[in-house]
């Protein structure tokens, strides 16, 4: 290198370095804000989920045989079939022995208990190319019965209101949303 060569070579690393100099500590508090913020937002958001009620809802994730919790120890689940990257779906029997029309079925994680029963998933299909694809049914256990509701084609549903005859649902599928009010 000749010295005008050097001179630059020079000139800009020092400028470089002067450059990075004065903006890390400016990148470095912003990264530790960015990550305050986050976990801030984090501790509000797990705040506000206990908060909310939700009503009886169970999620189950056990490979045994396991009681439904609020069941009133009647109704047993086990994880029967496991998609890879999405859902498990359960068999469910009761607990006290008595032949029932839940053993014929694979349900998924979602139950919800209403007044009138129970509120199942009931999956119409098994293989994950043709998921989400289920029924949601009433299971009567003093009757034995499970009665078809509606049908939903997606994973990201809740019951919205429970009135004395009609129950809403509402659904998400990523792109849009319903409602679907069913009487019981």
């Amino acid at each position: 290198m000749n010295r005008i060569q050097l001179f630059f070579h020079h000139t800009f690393r020092f400028i470089w370095n002067l450059i990075f100099i004065i903006s890390y500590p400016i990148l470095a508090s912003f990264g530790l804000l960015f990550i305050g913020v986050t976990y801030v937002f984090s501790l509000l958001s797990q705040l506000l989920a206990r908060i909310k009620p939700e009503g009886k809802t169970l999620v189950l994730n056990e490979t045994d045989w396991e009681t439904l919790a609020y069941s009133s120890e009647l109704i047993e689940a086990k994880v029967c079939k496991q998609i890879m990257f999405g859902p498990s779906g359960f068999k469910f029997r009761r607990k006290d022995g008595v032949p029932s029309v839940l053993e014929d079925y694979i349900f998924g994680k979602k139950v919800r208990v209403i007044e009138e029963g129970f509120i199942l998933e009931k999956w119409n299909a098994t293989e994950s190319k043709d998921l989400p694809d289920f029924d949601i049914c009433l299971y009567v256990p003093d009757e034995d019965s499970l009665k078809s509701l509606t049908t939903i084609k997606c994973f990201d549903w809740h019951v919205s209101q429970v009135e004395k005859n009609h129950l809403s649902f509402k659904w998400f599928d990523g792109t849009q949303g319903g409602e679907v009010k069913v009487a019981l």
